[in-house]
């Protein structure tokens, strides 16, 4: 009998599948805490104003377009052709997620600059006018005549911040959703879920900082209210895999039912990242005490690991 062997890499015969590595997760994971930020920064300002607001309550709104540029440089770097990005802006498709989540991205920079401005007081604006090594007087007067103007269109950076921010959240999920060829991500609970999962993680970022009781008590409701829903859509989510996806479904499904992924996500996500943290932010409520740091961090552990664990389940 002849043995036959190749050894063949052709683009036009042999398909070729490219995996998402660490780049995508990451970009889906600072985008979901974004969102979180900008709905909780503008629920804070429709509530309470500026004035009444801690210093750090203010100033976070001015994280995250920075926070947001973290993230699109790793989607750049999963980018095959990174100069043809441009063309994403050069039209406007109603039908392409990608294309409506391109000119969201681009309206949150100066949504997010402009909150954060108006709720600098008159002094910080003078401090952060003096960094400016030429025509310091100038820049100064440009700032106070700006953090003026931005402080009476308030209601409506509030609304356009948390409108914005919902969108994002809700983008993040609707993004893998597009990509109905994976199991694991042809589901419609994804956009809902990462957006809770990603108010929870911007309520936990904040929690790290200092506030006042009253901001602290209002983001440990909210996210005690986000981490039951959460929960419970994780629970529609493997129900719809197992009872609406088919045998495809049902093997995407039992990745995180007793496959690879069941101890990363069974540990990390559920138990570390969800039932510890709502049990320690119940006991701080009751007892009337801020939240420690370990509460947050597992909950932002746990947003990271949620999104790593969805994004490489659908590509097993």
């Amino acid at each position: 009998m002849n043995e036959l062997e190749l050894n063949r890499n052709s683009h036009l015969i042999d398909p070729y599948l490219h995996i998402w590595g660490w780049e995508v997760p990451l970009y889906l994971f600072l985008g979901g805490l974004v969102a979180g930020l900008m709905f909780f920064s503008a629920l804070k300002t429709l509530r309470w104003g500026v004035a009444s607001r801690s210093r750090w309550s203010r100033w976070l709104p001015l994280a995250a377009p920075v926070i947001l540029s973290v993230g699109m440089l790793a989607l750049l770097f999963d980018l095959e052709y990174k100069f043809h990005v441009w063309r994403f802006y050069a039209a406007f498709k109603p039908l392409s997620p990608m294309s409506w989540g391109s000119w969201i991205l681009l309206l949150i920079y100066p949504a997010t600059i402009a909150l954060g401005l108006a709720g600098l007081t008159e002094s910080e604006c003078r401090t952060l006018g003096g960094w400016s090594p030429v025509a310091r007087s100038r820049v100064t007067g440009l700032l106070v005549a700006w953090n003026q103007w931005l402080r009476s269109q308030l209601p409506l950076l509030s609304w356009a911040n948390l409108l914005l921010g919902i969108s994002l959240g809700v983008y993040t999920g609707i993004l893998l959703g597009a990509l109905g060829a994976q199991a694991a991500w042809n589901t419609a609970v994804l956009a809902p879920l990462f957006l809770v999962s990603g108010i929870s993680t911007g309520a936990a970022l904040m929690m790290l900082f200092p506030m006042s009781d009253d901001e602290h008590q209002l983001l440990q409701r909210w996210d005690i209210g986000a981490i039951l829903i959460e929960l419970m859509i994780l629970v529609l989510f493997f129900v719809t895999l197992l009872s609406n996806g088919g045998q495809a479904g049902r093997e995407a499904a039992m990745l995180m039912l007793g496959g690879p992924y069941t101890a990363v996500f069974w540990g990390i996500v559920v138990i570390a990242g969800l039932i510890t943290p709502l049990i320690l932010e119940l006991i701080e409520i009751r007892l009337h005490r801020r939240p420690v740091w370990i509460t947050p961090a597992l909950i932002l552990a746990a947003g990271l690991t949620l999104r790593c664990v969805i994004v490489f389940a659908g590509q097993a």
